[in-house]
């Protein structure tokens, strides 16, 4: 529930910025961040409960049979392996009667079709002016992965570009070092929006191309990139800046989030190494930001570079840009709405009635323990031998060194679904430098334009059956798991590599594994 002690809905103040600048010059390298979990109610580890964890997640050099409880992804909050589209649509396997309600209500609002204001449904008007979607839903269907356009003739219902100018030094964040400051475009803001109410202008309609790149595998065989190019064409209010920068987002799967929230900041960060240090080629940092809830730094956890600290943070984010709904984050009924679009920051909106905000603090908690319980499916498979081979071609090949099998989340007062489990997302939710390839050249806190979070791989081989397609990485350039992998270079260029040169049987292992995932 939400806690106004807990929740403190500032930005930092210049003494704050100045104070913690002084305080900055003197730190010395490597950065050690305490960042802690403030988001969280948590009871302190027992030594003997460190110890047991330590064992629990040991990587296995056994793969003769499946690892103990690896099956149950997400521990006691495992759902069943629906065959159907509803496989990611299911309530924490371990919620309680009561919470059940509570998880049906946020489901309610995360499907609701938001309208223009005004309108005689109160409770729902204030969509836009300028948006994505009219509700959670709609980019976020049946709780999976959005996708591209298919053709000319579709839409981007599921996608849409980030914008952002560079900023100077004065515009960063002193208490995060390393912080790249960048601007909303003038004209724009932080996101392009592809739909409007009746008498406003879109802001943009987005075009994609792509160009065919044919990679020799061994074996005789081969596999087919395609390289896209992003336009933002019919655009509504004048020019992008000159120095505009874009980066394409497609709506990821909602399974786990609560899980991956509850994991130890500081189990996440001793996974870092941004010197290599270990010289294994592999140099995971973490995105650092600004919490709008704590006014204070925190780890980066979600979005596609880890820009959001939390559920919460990250819904009230995703409902002002992606809808226009002002919440206690982001009071701004006009959503999006830049200064120099005028006709949308007058127009009528949904927080001039008895409601403060379009969506208010109960709403919103509402939508955050939802999201935050979306169940993630058992494994499938988890013993069938080429399963099993191609868990051995995955670790041993090195993909564990940014797609860490298993964390133990916190044990928490408040919320048993996610209190101390041991789960298996297959990420270190660390930030690495994926290669020119997949570089967007936009920053994001301290998010390069070559570095993406890794992504949680629990769920993957369910895409095709949740959302109808089997569309991969942050723009769904992919077309195929194996295709995904291919797109791997920077810090992962020798394992992709790897996958190129060894046998093609061990490949179609590796991709049956990810299957069962």
């Amino acid at each position: 529930m939400f806690n106004a002690e807990r929740h403190r809905w500032a930005k930092p103040t210049a003494l704050a910025i100045l104070g913690a600048f002084a305080t900055n010059i003197a730190v010395a390298e490597p950065v050690v961040w305490d960042l802690g979990d403030p988001h969280l109610n948590v009871v302190p580890r027992t030594k003997a409960e460190a110890d047991r964890i330590a064992r629990a997640i040991k990587l296995t050099t056994d793969f003769s049979a499946s690892s103990k409880f690896e099956k149950n992804s997400a521990g006691a909050a495992t759902v069943r392996a629906l065959r159907n589209s509803n496989a990611f649509s299911q309530s924490s396997g371990n919620i309680t009667f009561e919470d059940e309600l509570k998880f049906k209500v946020g489901n309610g609002l995360f499907r609701k079709l938001w309208v223009s204001s005004p309108s005689s449904t109160l409770a729902s008007d204030g969509l836009g002016p300028l948006y994505n979607a009219s509700s959670c839903q709609r980019c976020h269907l049946k709780d999976g992965r959005g996708h591209p356009p298919e053709s000319s003739d579709d839409n981007a219902i599921s996608m849409f570009l980030r914008i952002s100018i560079p900023g100077t030094a004065q515009d960063g964040i002193a208490q995060i070092k390393d912080y790249i400051a960048t601007l909303p475009d003038p004209n724009y803001g932080t996101q392009l929006q592809d739909f409007a109410l009746p008498g406003h202008a879109a802001e943009y309609r987005l075009d994609v191309s792509y160009e065919e790149e044919i990679i020799a595998l061994s074996d005789g065989q081969e596999a087919s990139l395609r390289h896209p190019t992003y336009r933002a064409e019919d655009l509504g209010y004048g020019p992008l800046h000159a120095k505009a920068m874009l980066s394409p987002r497609v709506a990821p799967q909602m399974i786990g989030l609560g899980l991956l929230e509850a994991i130890p900041a500081a189990d996440i960060l001793a996974k870092a190494d941004p010197e290599d240090l270990d010289g294994n080629g592999v140099s995971g940092r973490a995105n650092v930001v600004w919490s709008s809830e704590f006014n204070r730094p925190m780890l980066g956890r979600f979005g596609l570079k880890a820009g959001a600290p939390t559920v919460l943070q990250q819904s009230a984010d995703a409902f002002a840009g992606d809808i226009g709904i002002s919440s206690p984050l982001h009071p701004n009924g006009a959503g999006e709405c830049t200064e120099a679009q005028t006709l949308c920051r007058n127009a009528i909106h949904g927080d001039g009635d008895d409601r403060e905000f379009e969506i208010g603090a109960e709403g919103l908690d509402l939508v955050t323990f939802y999201s935050r319980n979306l169940g993630v499916p058992a494994r499938r498979n988890v013993d069938d031998p080429e399963v099993l081979r191609g868990k051995e071609v995955f670790y041993k090949t090195g993909c564990t060194e940014c797609h860490t099998p298993s964390f133990v989340t916190h044990r928490l007062e408040n919320q048993p679904e996610q209190s101390f489990q041991l789960i298996w997302p297959y990420t270190d939710m660390l930030l690495h430098d994926m290669g020119e390839g997949l570089a967007d050249n936009r920053p994001e806190a301290r998010a390069t334009g070559t570095e993406w979070r890794t992504p949680p791989l629990w769920g993957i081989g369910l895409t095709e059956q949740v959302s109808g397609h089997t569309y991969f990485l942050h723009d769904g350039r992919a077309r195929s798991l194996l295709e995904a992998v291919l797109w791997h270079g920077g810090e992962a260029q020798s394992h992709q590599q790897s996958v190129v040169d060894m046998p093609a049987e061990d490949r179609a292992a590796l991709i049956a594994f990810l299957e069962s995932l």
